[in-house]
């Protein structure tokens, strides 16, 4: 079974098509993130330590943050709950880990820098011993969230963490388009012939994977979406 702690205060809505029937839809509100983002805090976390939220909140409203924002936490929230009871049933989940290591995986994020995941699992780490968290969970999570880094899942957690932080690569075409000039407003300090040799050898490492996503559920569903949206992109680079 999923595991969640004893008296949680808070769930989020489960399933694979509770997901898909919202994520075509616009948001209700521009604070429908945060509330969902303050909704998942509560249930790991119960009532008090509102200061950690309202930071990492803080963190995700920063200016240079395009596609890496709230919005963003909100998705890979959604998608880890309907991922989560089925990768449960090969390897138990701790679900309350699952959904730390969602929140935080992004809570450092500096374009220019090449220590995002390990400074954001620091952080995780930081905030999640003061609500009392063993060193293995604390542990769980940094291990989720470093595996952000190379998007390659050694056990069933990381297969849902990597591949809700991967879902946008399955979209739509224009959600996939949205997702790629927001990423590409992030590095706008880059000069645009270097962005397009750096984005397409990204784009030709995922392609060249035999899977892009590990769950059986997201390879069902977009895989295939995922390769098409990476080829355009990579002929619209030149590549």
């Amino acid at each position: 079974m999923v595991r969640e702690a004893n008296g949680a205060a808070g769930r989020l809505t489960v399933g694979r098509d509770n997901v898909r029937l919202v994520e075509n839809r616009v948001l209700r509100s521009d604070d429908e993130p945060a509330e969902e983002i303050r909704r998942a805090w509560k249930a790991i976390a119960g009532d008090g330590h509102g200061d950690i939220v309202d930071d990492l909140l803080a963190r995700h409203g920063e200016p240079h943050r395009r596609y890496h924002t709230a919005e963003h936490v909100m998705w890979v929230l959604r998608h880890v709950r309907g991922l989560a009871p089925a990768a449960d049933a090969a390897e138990q989940i701790d679900l309350h880990v699952l959904i730390a290591a969602a929140l935080f995986h992004d809570a450092v994020y500096d374009p220019r820098s090449e220590t995002n995941e390990a400074d954001s699992a620091a952080l995780a780490a930081d905030r999640l011993a003061r609500l009392g968290w063993s060193p293995e969970r604390l542990g769980a999570v940094v291990a989720l969230v470093l595996a952000t880094a190379g998007h390659s899942a050694t056990n069933a957690a990381e297969a849902v963490l990597l591949d809700a932080d991967l879902a946008v690569l399955g979209g739509s075409p224009a959600q996939y388009q949205s997702y790629s000039a927001a990423v590409r407003g992030e590095y706008e300090h880059v000069h645009d012939g270097h962005w397009r040799i750096g984005r397409a050898a990204v784009l030709r490492q995922f392609l060249s994977r035999e899977r892009i996503y590990a769950t059986v559920e997201m390879a069902s569903e977009r895989e295939q979406r995922a390769r098409q949206n990476l080829l355009e992109e990579l002929r619209a680079l030149g590549g």
